[in-house]
């Protein structure tokens, strides 16, 4: 929610979720509002069908709580017409607690159903867990290389646990020498790998970024050289 403090769980949910709650009962869609706000999720309400489906389209929406009784349209044909193009995580929320509307509900694809009346507390949890199950954990981004732990599409590489703060050059390097650990490479060959205007650039570029770059492992973890430097050939990493 914009402008509420919160910590732990929930401040993680505030900068990456967002959940558009479509239901005609003012009551039910305030309860339901206020325990996601609450919890430091951002949630918007809407009270037709048909207002759904765009707001899906938009990719902004990271969870919908869909009432099956909407006034202009049925819940399950929104939820029909959403899985035309969309995996959004849908969670019904309805009075029919028959085995009937939750059979239909789920063979059409919607993910979680809560009969009224309902806990917020639990709604909040099943909403928790539909975003962890739809988004990946950013340590699935890492790649593990000793001491190094690298984010190649983030474009990230923490040393001993602590980000390095790097030039576009020196990650290019550092990068170049994890992906080959142990394996020597030329100047050249990191130039190629680093520079797109490798052609003007001297070995001496190479030497000055790889000073610099030690600099800042070494201010990380004083007692370590990871780079090695082959008297004739190049350098490599010692991961």
């Amino acid at each position: 929610m914009r402008g509420m403090a919160v910590s732990g769980p929930a401040a993680m949910l505030r900068t990456m979720a967002k959940v558009l709650v479509a239901e005609d009962e003012a009551a039910i869609a305030d309860a339901v509002l206020y325990a996601l706000r609450s919890e430091g999720i951002e949630a918007e309400h809407c009270l037709l069908g048909r207002d759904v489906v765009p707001k899906v389209r938009s990719g902004a929406v990271d969870v919908v709580i869909l009432d099956v009784g909407l006034p202009d349209m049925s819940g399950f044909d929104v939820c029909r017409e959403l899985r035309h193009f969309s995996d959004v995580p849908i969670l019904f929320l309805t009075a029919r607690g028959d085995e009937i509307d939750k059979v239909l509900g789920l063979e059409l694809g919607a993910d979680d159903y809560v009969a009224k009346p309902f806990s917020p507390r639990e709604l909040v949890a099943r909403v928790r867990a539909r975003l962890r199950r739809s988004r990946p954990s950013d340590a699935a981004a890492w790649r593990k290389a000793g001491a190094f732990d690298i984010d190649d599409e983030g474009h990230r590489i923490r040393y001993h646990g602590h980000p390095l703060e790097l030039t576009r050059y020196e990650l290019a390097l550092l990068a170049a020498l994890l992906r080959r650990p142990g394996a020597v490479l030329t100047r050249a060959q990191l130039m190629e790998r680093a520079w797109e205007d490798a052609a003007d650039s001297g070995d001496r570029t190479v030497d000055t970024h790889i000073k610099t770059l030690r600099a800042k492992l070494h201010a990380v973890c004083g007692d370590a050289d990871p780079i090695r430097t082959h008297r004739g050939l190049g350098y490599s990493v010692v991961a």
